[in-house]
C-alpha cells in the first residue's frame, strides 16, 4: 500500500472545453477535480476508489483556452475506508509562468476491493499547520454534510 498522499495534474485547456460564453465549463472542471481526486486516492490507498461526494466547490476566477491547469490534490483527512482530497486549482498563460487560483474543493473517496467493497485505508497524520487546518475544514465539511443528509431524510419522510 502506497502512501503517497499528493498529486499534480497538469494540462492545457482545450477548445473542446468552453462553454457558451467562451470559458471552460464548470462541468468539464469538475470532472478534472473528480480524475485528479481518484489519481490521489488510488495512489494514496493503493485500491481502487469509488467518489462519494464532491463539495466545497468554489469557482473563483474562470479558466481560458489555452492556459496552463494545474490541479494540486493531496488527501487532507481519513476515515477507516474514506480519504477526503482538498483539490486546488491554477490557472494561467503558459508563456508568462504564472499561475492565479481558480478555484477548489473537496473531494471524497472510499477505497474498494476487487468485489466493490470498503478497505480499510491507512491512516493520515497532519503535521503542519496547513495540514491541521485543512483537515478541521474536512471534518467540519463532513459533519456539515452529514447534518443536512439528516434533515433532508426528515423532511422527505414527512412528506
Amino acid at each position: 500500500m502506497s502512501t503517497k498522499r499528493a498529486i499534480d495534474f497538469r494540462f492545457l485547456a482545450e477548445p473542446t472545453d468552453v462553454n457558451f460564453g467562451g470559458k471552460v465549463h464548470g462541468g468539464i472542471v469538475m470532472k478534472w477535480m473528480d480524475q485528479a481526486g481518484y489519481a490521489c486516492a488510488a495512489q494514496y490507498s493503493g485500491k481502487y476508489c469509488v467518489t462519494v461526494s464532491i463539495g466545497a466547490v468554489r469557482f473563483v476566477r474562470p479558466i481560458l483556452v489555452g492556459q496552463l491547469v494545474t490541479l494540486k490534490a493531496k488527501v487532507v483527512h481519513t476515515g477507516s475506508t474514506s480519504m477526503h482530497i482538498f483539490i486546488e486549482i491554477e490557472a494561467g498563460d503558459p508563456k508568462y509562468n504564472k499561475m492565479e487560483n481558480t478555484g477548489h474543493c473537496l473531494v471524497v473517496f472510499v477505497a474498494c476491493d476487487e468485489n466493490g467493497n470498503p478497505v480499510n485505508v491507512a491512516n493520515w497524520h497532519a503535521e503542519s499547520a496547513v495540514d491541521v487546518a485543512l483537515e478541521q475544514y474536512a471534518i467540519e465539511a463532513k459533519q456539515a454534510a452529514k447534518s443536512l443528509d439528516a434533515r433532508l431524510h426528515q423532511a422527505l419522510t414527512v412528506a
